[in-house]
């Protein structure tokens, strides 16, 4: 059973999520809230398997509140996807730097809302093409940050090759194709990379990558 919190200031969302998640034989909508700091403190409460969260919230923002979810060993198995709309790019590269493990555009069509629910509490990065596209464009203005590069020269060649895979977006299953090894070859890759790298999730593994070089936003 996935368990999920919805923490998001509009009642009427969060009832239409609910709606949809508890047509789920396996999916359970463990508590609500409207605003960062209770998110927080039910996320303690319940240890979700997911928390969908709001970025622009009272009180708390969805930003501080995942940045604090991240940053407690307890919540460690918590995987916020953050809730956001088309024009609101600017927040996605904070949110993936505070520890967020991918986003979703509200206007989602149902079918792909719960798959993408599915994908989050595997622990595999999710990010939305239209976000993906905002976070490589904002890497083409940008240069890169003078320890960006900083534990990379620990991973094996085919580490790195996993890496720069996740960063376009490639599952474990389409990693193994493009490399011709088995998935769980695939997941160890990247699982050690992670561990290597200290990232909290494949979602950071695509800011690392980005920010190291490794990947070129031109050649993605």
């Amino acid at each position: 059973m996935i368990r999920v919190l919805l923490v998001d200031d509009q009642p009427l969302i969060r009832s239409g999520f609910r709606a949809l998640l508890a047509l789920e034989d396996d999916i359970e909508v463990v508590a609500e809230a409207a605003d960062g700091e209770e998110g927080l403190e039910l996320a303690r409460e319940h240890l979700p398997d997911i928390a969908l969260m709001d970025i622009q919230m009272p009180v708390v923002d969805g930003i501080e509140a995942t940045r604090r979810i991240a940053a407690d060993p307890a919540l460690s198995g918590v995987h916020v996807v953050i809730l956001t709309n088309y024009g609101m790019d600017e927040y996605v590269f904070d949110a993936l730097r505070a520890g967020a493990a991918g986003f979703l555009v509200k206007d989602i069509v149902p079918d792909d809302f719960l798959h993408a629910v599915r994908v989050a509490a595997r622990g595999d990065a999710l990010l939305a093409p239209s976000i993906t596209r905002k976070l490589i464009d904002r890497y083409v203005s940008q240069p890169l940050e003078a320890d960006a590069g900083a534990g990379l020269e620990e991973l094996t060649g085919r580490e790195r090759e996993a890496v720069a895979l996740v960063a376009r977006g490639l599952s474990n299953d389409e990693i193994a194709d493009r490399m011709v090894i088995s998935p769980m070859t695939a997941k160890t890759h990247v699982n050690r990379a992670m561990t290597k790298l200290h990232a909290r999730d494949r979602a950071q593994l695509v800011v690392l990558a980005y920010e190291s070089g490794l990947v070129t936003p031109r050649a993605s």
